[in-house]
């Protein structure tokens, strides 16, 4: 048996954006609830953002957006190369989820909080231990004192070891799923298939249940993740090594000499780089 790697968008969006029971038992394996009563029960699929999407800037958008029965929304992000915008954006995201509730004169009791779970393929956080970070809005100097509606949650997978993290056996399953199943498996873990949800998830991975068509758009996004990754650390090198930007923007004009060799579309190379077509059309 031969599968797909469950965080490219294609098969993260056909496990969690199209399985409600799946997207359920994953939000109540890696959310921070402090209470069974917190637990979701069921969720309705709300739409995801109306940013346009491309490719080349999947991190624009929300992967899977959803509901359930208390009117409590969950936002599920797999961002696969890190950029320091990034936060930011998930900020704004939830907020516009938070606001959106409800209308103008409407009752502030109302509003349900959000909650914000963006699994990250890349280390964002070098110098803190942990894998596992939990945001919320506290009180500077009295920790316990919390303004309850946004929650975020943000997964460095890379950092992640079956042994880091003990006290969840669902938490540890579905990052496991998350982390060691790809191209390369031919057989997965037994004890991921003993559980129903993960052996489901893993179902809905196999390459035969794919057409030719979704696996050529497969095939590009992770021509496109490395794309990405070759223009930040491109520039990032430039950056540090000439000091100031000159070095970003001569990475950026390399990377897109290199899409546009490639054939990529000058409007995708425009939107990942920040050139201009004209720009683009002189390199």
């Amino acid at each position: 048996m031969r599968y797909l790697n469950p965080k490219a968008d294609l098969t993260f969006k056909k496990v969690f954006g199209e399985h409600p029971d799946l997207v359920a038992s994953f939000l109540n394996a890696l959310l921070p609830f402090d209470s069974p009563e917190e637990r979701i029960e069921h969720v309705e699929y709300l739409p995801s953002e109306l940013v346009p999407q491309t490719p080349l800037r999947k991190n624009s958008i929300v992967d899977v957006r959803c509901k359930d029965k208390r009117g409590r929304q969950f936002i599920v992000e797999m961002q696969m190369v890190w950029s320091s915008e990034f936060k930011q954006r998930v900020l704004f995201n939830a907020s516009k989820a938070y606001v959106r509730q409800i209308a103008g004169g409407e009752d502030y009791e109302l509003l349900q909080p959000v909650y914000s779970l963006n699994l990250v393929n890349d280390i964002f956080e070098p110098e803190l231990e942990g894998y596992y970070h939990n945001y919320r809005i506290v009180h500077v100097e009295h920790s316990d004192r919390i303004i309850e509606g946004l929650h975020f949650v943000f997964v460095e997978l890379p950092k992640f070891t079956p042994h880091t993290y003990k006290e969840k056996k669902m938490h540890v399953l579905w990052l496991r799923y998350l982390t060691e199943i790809d191209e390369k498996t031919r057989e997965v873990p037994q004890e991921l298939l003993d559980n129903p949800d993960i052996k489901k998830a893993v179902a809905q991975l196999e390459e035969s249940a794919f057409t030719d068509a979704q696996l050529r758009g497969y095939e590009k996004f992770w021509d496109t993740v490395s794309v990405e990754k070759t223009l930040i650390n491109s520039a990032e090198r430039k950056g540090r090594a000439e000091g100031h930007a000159e070095g970003r923007a001569e990475g950026i004009k390399q990377t897109a000499r290199r899409m546009k060799a490639k054939g990529y579309p000058l409007a995708d190379i425009s939107d990942v780089t920040g050139l201009t077509i004209a720009e683009i059309d002189l390199l």
